[in-house]
């Protein structure tokens, strides 16, 4: 059991002992202010006049909870506002009551007049209406109106740090649905390439399952972290593109250069730019009057901002739009990633021209903290 949780087990949070410590040091706190430090020590611990504190404490601990317990969900919690506080005014004023019967009846316990208390006094103006609503009325306001703040300042820290999980529950349920949901796109389409190239080219079969052996390992084993080393997601890129290099015709042009001009190990979240290679790759022109292209750029620069550029042509663009899913499943939960994963990190340009299309992002990364551990394995592989 953690220190913590030892604590909340203890006898005196688990009866809640504390709460009743607090209201006594409140109302010794009253005593201090309307008299003195050693005066109000004095009274209530080393003479009979402790018996008032007493019913002061337990009286109001007690109207205090049945506020908090009763009234409030009954009333306040169910939207009825001025019902709630009707109720309020009425419970105090019926507990300054109960309070003022409480002199009376702690003078008969100790024997003593009323005047023992200092409080009733009619020669000084005293009387026991000014008692009453001078003594009795404000303490027990206060002590009211102070269990309810206190009670609606919890109650608000706990329904803030309620929605905070559940929004992190659900970012994080969003985050992993749209993962999966991008998967069996991406594999979808590779199948279909290996298919392609198996009756293209069987020679070149193996090469491509070895590539595409590489890509399930990367999607079962080293992409289950919500940020994973960007070296790591290069590699898949290039991995990506080798595979439809294989597959495609000579007319087809794909430039793929990467730039690392910051040499500290980055973190990225995945297949965050596969999915714009993809689509470029999907909707490229296929004409054999033309030069087909596809130009992939990747800089890394030294403050830490990818910068990462991803165009191919197009036949024309009327038909293109027509056509064309851009937008669609892979790139529709890319661009939610991107907002939730890099929210106000990260600016995304589409550029659609006649017989171009490209995209631009540029997005902040984090670096990467590695242990001594790891960075020796590292060094062991290479």
């Amino acid at each position: 059991m953690l220190p913590l949780e030892k604590i909340k087990a203890n006898w005196f949070f688990t009866y809640k002992i504390y709460h009743f410590v607090f209201w006594s040091f409140y109302f010794f706190s009253w005593g201090v202010v309307e008299l003195s430090l050693s005066v109000a020590y004095k009274a209530m611990f080393f003479s009979p006049r402790y018996i008032i504190f007493l019913f002061y404490v337990v009286v109001h601990t007690l109207a205090t909870y049945f506020n908090l317990y009763v009234l409030l969900p009954k009333y306040l919690y169910k939207g009825k506002l001025t019902t709630y506080i009707i109720s309020l005014v009425v419970w105090i004023g019926t507990i300054s009551c109960i309070m003022f019967g409480c002199y009376f009846l702690s003078a008969f316990i100790i024997g003593e007049p009323l005047d023992y208390f200092c409080v009733f006094n009619e020669e000084k103006g005293e009387t026991y209406f000014h008692t009453l609503t001078s003594e009795i009325l404000p303490a027990t306001s206060g002590t009211l109106l102070l269990g309810l703040c206190i009670k609606l300042a919890k109650n608000s820290l706990v329904n803030q740090q309620k929605q905070q999980l559940l929004e992190h529950e659900k970012l994080t349920t969003e985050l992993k649905f749209l993962k999966h949901q991008f998967n069996p796109h991406f594999l979808f389409n590779t199948i279909n390439s290996i298919f392609f190239l198996i009756h293209k080219a069987p020679s070149e079969a193996s090469t491509a399952l070895a590539k595409f052996s590489d890509l399930l390992r990367y999607q079962l084993y080293e992409c289950n972290e919500q940020l994973i080393p960007f070296d790591q997601e290069i590699s898949y890129l290039e991995n990506f593109v080798a595979l439809e290099k294989l597959r495609r015709n000579k007319n087809l042009k794909i430039d793929l250069s990467v730039h690392l001009a910051n040499k500290i190990p980055m973190r990225i979240a995945p297949f965050i730019l596969v999915t714009f290679v993809e689509n470029a790759f999907k909707h490229v022109s296929n004409s054999k009057d033309i030069l087909n292209w596809i130009e992939i750029k990747a800089q890394l620069a030294n403050d830490n901002c990818l910068h990462f550029y991803v165009g191919n042509s197009i036949e024309n663009r009327n038909n293109f739009e027509k056509t064309s899913t851009y937008g669609g499943i892979g790139l529709e939960n890319v661009t939610r990633r991107l907002d939730l994963l890099y929210p106000k990190k990260y600016d995304l340009k589409i550029d659609h021209q006649k017989t171009r299309f490209s995209i631009s992002l540029r997005i902040t990364l984090e670096e990467l903290i590695m242990n001594d551990q790891v960075v020796q394995n590292r060094n062991m592989v290479s």
